[in-house]
């Protein structure tokens, strides 16, 4: 583990190799699990702000589920998440294009309709961001077998999966604290940890 600021981050995202690749797991993640992704209080006020501009990308039944439950819900362990259109099904905001599921939310965004991108659990996967005892963060690599050919194709290209998710990692936690992970990596492999 390594710490930055008030961050604990897990080695693994130095050293793993992880890369969407949408053409093999089809945006499975957005289906499968047994609730939707992570939010935090800002983002759903974000969402119930932002509703009339991604609503109309989204389909009829995530549209019913919203109305009915609203834009999150809480989960079995007391967090915020994005609503299932129903148990064990995709997530409310999911939509299918060409056979590839991905989010009403980021369509929205992508042809400017609203500034919010979608929620950043999603945008970071598989990083998850941990909320320890202490009050610390932890950024922890989630691996699951639906993003098996993501790791495949990581492999192929050789970066390290923080190099991979730099965008998101810089909307999260700012270009300051991705420059302090490229400096880790550079004294990890100077001391050979990794």
């Amino acid at each position: 583990m390594i710490q930055i600021d008030d961050k604990i981050i897990s080695l693994e995202l130095f050293t793993a190799r992880f890369c969407c690749d949408l053409g093999a797991c089809r945006g499975e993640c957005c289906v499968e699990g047994n609730a939707g992704a992570p939010l935090d209080a800002e983002e759903v006020a974000e969402l119930e702000n932002e509703w009339e501009h991604y609503a109309p990308y989204m389909t009829q039944e995530g549209i019913g589920v919203v109305e009915r439950l609203g834009v999150a819900v809480t989960d079995e362990e007391g967090d915020l998440t994005t609503p299932l259109v129903a148990a064990g099904a995709e997530c409310v905001y999911a939509i299918r294009e060409n056979g590839v599921t991905w989010c009403a939310i980021e369509k929205a965004w992508r042809e400017g309709r609203t500034p919010f991108r979608k929620p950043i659990s999603c945008h970071l996967y598989p990083i998850r961001l941990v909320r320890l005892s202490n009050g610390m963060t932890g950024l922890q690599y989630h691996r699951w077998e639906v993003c098996r050919a993501a790791e495949v194709l990581g492999a192929e290209r050789g970066e390290p999966l923080y190099k991979t998710l730099r965008e998101p990692i810089v909307r999260r936690f700012g270009e300051a604290f991705f420059r302090e992970m490229e400096a880790c990596e550079a004294e990890l492999r100077k001391m050979g940890e990794i």
